[in-house]
């Protein structure tokens, strides 16, 4: 009888450790989907395929030398390459949970934000709003200037007006203050990304990125605005349906803290 516990928990220790394995690769999958490290590990996986060939099937020693070379580096290689994804990853990691509780009577700064991005796609003129989630930017509210004031359509207007100081950078979004403006965000260095987007939309993929935050674009040249999420673009959005996602985002957000 003892002998079938031991079984049974050892068997349940293996289908435990099994699970923890698969998440952990199913999380880094999704880390990784759409990117260009989809490439790169493609790239590695070739790179094993050739060296297997030329070790145990057509004894290439020249080509097996080099190749054991570079192995030797790879792992040096690999945190460079995957420094952003494996920035992203720690980051999400070690997010606070814990911060300050927005009650649904607080939600009115969403209200403000989206008449200041109505107004400012009529008029053409580009925006880019930044609402921090988990992730602090506290990194990128420093090369701003502090602002830290309550959110308002005509404060966010002013700020974006083609003749103030500030208008060119981003504006970050605390919970429910408005703590900076004209700060400079990373830039998506996805390939396809540089090719065919404007400055603010690489920034607002950029910081996607490498955070969780939602970032709120307004295009200078059609006045369409986008939403930059997890390294995704969504263009063209309807500003209704945004309100709504908002609202249930920040209201989530606060049954997550109160749990």
């Amino acid at each position: 009888m003892e002998f079938i516990k031991v079984l049974w928990t050892d068997y349940l220790v293996h289908v435990l450790d099994i699970l923890i394995v698969a998440y952990i690769f199913y999380r880094l999958l999704l880390l990784i989907k759409g990117t260009r490290a989809v490439q790169i590990i493609l790239g590695i996986l070739t790179l094993v395929i050739i060296t297997f060939l030329s070790r145990e099937v057509l004894h290439l020693n020249t080509l097996n030398w080099l190749l054991n070379r570079f192995w030797i580096a790879a792992v040096v290689i690999l945190v460079v390459v995957f420094q952003p994804e494996i920035r992203s990853a720690l980051a999400q990691l070690g997010s606070h949970r814990w911060g300050k509780i927005i009650l649904a009577s607080e939600l009115d700064f969403i209200d403000e934000i989206i008449e200041a991005l109505k107004e400012c796609s009529q008029r053409r003129n580009g925006a880019l709003i930044v609402l921090e989630q988990d992730i602090g930017l506290k990194t990128y509210i420093e090369t701003g200037t502090i602002v830290n004031a309550q959110i308002s359509k005509e404060l966010i207007l002013s700020i974006f007006n083609l003749r103030a100081p500030l208008h060119d950078g981003a504006v970050i979004i605390q919970n429910n203050r408005l703590i900076a403006a004209g700060c400079i965000l990373p830039l998506s260095h996805e390939p396809i990304v540089s090719e065919i987007l404007g400055t603010r939309h690489r920034a607002s993929i950029g910081l996607s990125e490498v955070s969780d935050a939602i970032v709120l674009v307004v295009s200078e040249e059609t006045g369409k605005v986008s939403v930059a999420r997890k390294g995704r673009l969504e263009s063209d959005v309807n500003l209704e349906e945004l309100r709504r996602n908002l609202f249930n985002i920040y209201r989530q957000k606060g049954e997550r803290i109160l749990l």
